[in-house]
């Protein structure tokens, strides 16, 4: 990563935590990835050589951008989706500043319904960071759209690991995949789709 864009991370890190601390209602919250988790998904995305990336929760495009920048070492492309569009608003406008808007297609769609319609292509790399409440009923149609060999990674597996066991007891009772959990920011859960 350049130096001008890490200095825009930086930033983009330091404002929406100042946001975040000085917001009483979390729906208003920008709730972004931890500074250290970026770097960690750019590290996994770089080593599986993902091209085709999916990101569900787009927020302030925090994630997106580190993703992106990434997928300029693998010749990917990121597919980001957001239901809100005051905040996919302000991430097209982060993409572009950061010169990778050519690298990003923004979504603005609920999950369930652009999962529902069957992307054609499967994806090499998955980042879920959205409405936990919803990942139980959209991991049967998520999955599938993991290429063999793909992974997903999970935030907030440490943070909320009580809201979220139902989705990891589901993910380690599926047949044909491998999970583990790494401390990294609030946690990370990387599901790995086996081969064959």
């Amino acid at each position: 990563m350049n130096a001008t864009r890490r200095a825009l991370l930086d930033q983009l890190a330091a404002d929406y935590a100042h946001h975040d601390q000085h917001v009483a209602q979390r729906g208003e919250r920008y709730v972004n990835i931890t500074p250290d988790t970026g770097p960690f998904l750019a590290l996994l995305l770089q080593a599986t050589a993902a091209r085709t990336i999916l990101e569900i929760g787009t927020s302030t495009g925090y994630s997106t951008l580190w993703l992106a920048d990434a997928s300029e070492a693998t010749g990917g492309h990121v597919t980001t989706l957001e239901i809100n569009a005051d905040r996919a608003a302000i991430a097209r406008a982060n993409f572009a500043h950061a010169g990778l808007d050519s690298r990003i297609t923004q979504v603005l769609a609920p999950v369930q319904d652009w999962l529902a319609a069957g992307p054609a292509n499967p994806f090499d790399f998955v980042f879920l960071d959205a409405d936990r409440s919803h990942y139980v009923a959209l991991w049967p149609q998520l999955l599938p759209l993991v290429r063999p060999g793909g992974l997903v990674v999970v935030d907030n597996t440490l943070s909320h690991a009580e809201q979220l066991r139902p989705f990891t007891d589901l993910v380690h009772a599926t047949p044909g995949v491998t999970s583990v959990t790494v401390p990294v920011g609030k946690g990370e859960l990387l599901i790995w789709k086996e081969l064959g």
